[in-house]
């Protein structure tokens, strides 16, 4: 027996006010998503990563995020682990040939969208903890996220999940992972790619980060950072939600 999400879904509208001014407009929709229809997508949680303040937020919201996987899945939802460039890690896992053997479903056109820049300044690969090499820290999934090897799937390939998604039926999908400016928005299983195939993807907002420099325009703190390009998702992209929706909180 499944269960349904009970979802208030954030986005953001460009209109004019009573008074003719140009504002954005949050909207505050409430949905009710099947879990047997819905997808929990883990976006790059990595063991290790080249930034200590990149580790340290993470370290923060790691509970929270495994609280909310474990909530979707008993649920009924379907749980997508996507640690990109750790795919060899699991190369004997069940969860990973769960995915790469999925049949693979022919893709749909993207549907064109506008497409504006970010409006962070991570042209200096966001660190704001010193760090000015970037090198490939990660071997697998955090450890403190737990995988179901009977039931769950891992993956880097939006390919392989959109084609999971499709033979299971499912049509809704959340995100939460990190960072949102740059492997949340741009990976081929992430926002962008799975909005321009017609998915409807949420991105659950308080369990993400970004990578922002307040040295960097707009010379704002890291919070702000990651605030504003949360709300950039939700104006551009897809609403969110957050976390306490799914876990009753």
């Amino acid at each position: 027996m499944t269960n349904a999400l009970q979802l208030n879904l954030r986005s953001q509208s460009f209109m004019q006010d009573a008074n003719g001014y140009s504002v954005w407009q949050v909207n505050n929709i409430e949905q009710t998503w099947p879990a047997d229809k819905t997808a929990l997508l883990l976006c790059d949680v990595w063991d290790q990563h080249w930034c200590r303040g990149a580790c340290e937020r993470l370290e923060e919201m790691i509970e929270r995020m495994d609280q909310t996987v474990k909530a979707v899945r008993g649920a009924g939802g379907q749980i997508v682990h996507a640690p990109s460039d750790t795919m060899d890690f699991y190369a004997e896992s069940p969860a990973r040939k769960r995915a790469s053997e999925t049949p693979q479903v022919e893709l749909p056109p993207d549907i064109e969208r506008a497409d504006p820049p970010l409006p962070i300044d991570d042209s200096d690969q966001g660190s704001d903890t010193g760090e000015t090499e970037t090198h490939k820290a990660w071997h697998r999934q955090h450890a403190a996220i737990a995988i179901d090897e009977e039931r769950d799937i891992i993956t880097d390939k939006g390919t392989e999940v959109y084609s999971y998604l499709q033979h299971r039926g499912i049509e809704h999908l959340l995100i939460l992972g990190v960072h949102s400016n740059m492997c949340v928005l741009h990976r081929t299983f992430a926002i962008k790619q799975m909005v321009r195939w017609g998915v409807d993807v949420a991105l659950i907002r308080d369990l993400t980060d970004a990578m922002y420099n307040p040295a960097m325009p707009p010379y704002v703190s890291h919070a702000q950072g990651t605030g504003l390009v949360i709300e950039f998702i939700e104006k551009f992209w897809c609403p969110s939600v957050e976390s306490g929706d799914i876990l009753g909180a």
